[in-house]
């Protein structure tokens, strides 16, 4: 269990300040000024523990990133998998006058693959429209440096 941060209590003998290091307290500067002192037990000097070091930063690699993509297509597939052999009854689909039967799983997985392909597409057409538009910048950019 942690322990909650207390205020600063003048009267508290952890909280009170001194001027001198303890065991100098007889050195003296001899100007008559009242300094508060503490009568602790002197402890034997420990070593000073040394100072926490950050944690090395970890650099991100393209193997890693193709790593972790791999790892969470592969759990993606092992879902999809479960997700059809659990969806085996026959459904009756049509399609733009074409009708068939095909497993309910199967019939599912079409459609969402159909719509990941109509997302790239789209995807894939900003994308390209993007660079042409990048392209032209930079044309014109050293075009008129040259002139």
């Amino acid at each position: 269990m942690t322990e909650t941060p207390r205020s600063f209590d003048p009267n508290h003998p952890d909280d009170v300040r001194t001027t001198q290091p303890p065991g100098a307290a007889d050195a003296g500067s001899g100007t008559g000024t009242s300094e508060v002192e503490t009568s602790r037990p002197e402890a034997p000097a420990a070593p000073a523990p040394e100072p926490a070091r950050a944690p090395e930063a970890r650099q991100v690699t393209r193997a890693g990133m193709v790593w972790a993509a791999v790892a969470c297509a592969l759990v993606v597939l092992i879902v999809l998998i479960a997700f059809i052999l659990q969806n085996q009854e026959y459904v009756q689909v049509k399609f733009f006058g074409l009708e068939g039967s095909v497993p309910l799983g199967m019939a599912l997985f079409i459609a969402a693959v159909g719509g990941g392909v109509l997302v790239a597409i789209a995807g894939a057409a900003r994308i390209i429209q993007l660079r042409l538009a990048a392209h032209r910048v930079r044309r014109q950019a050293s075009g008129t440096r040259t002139r």
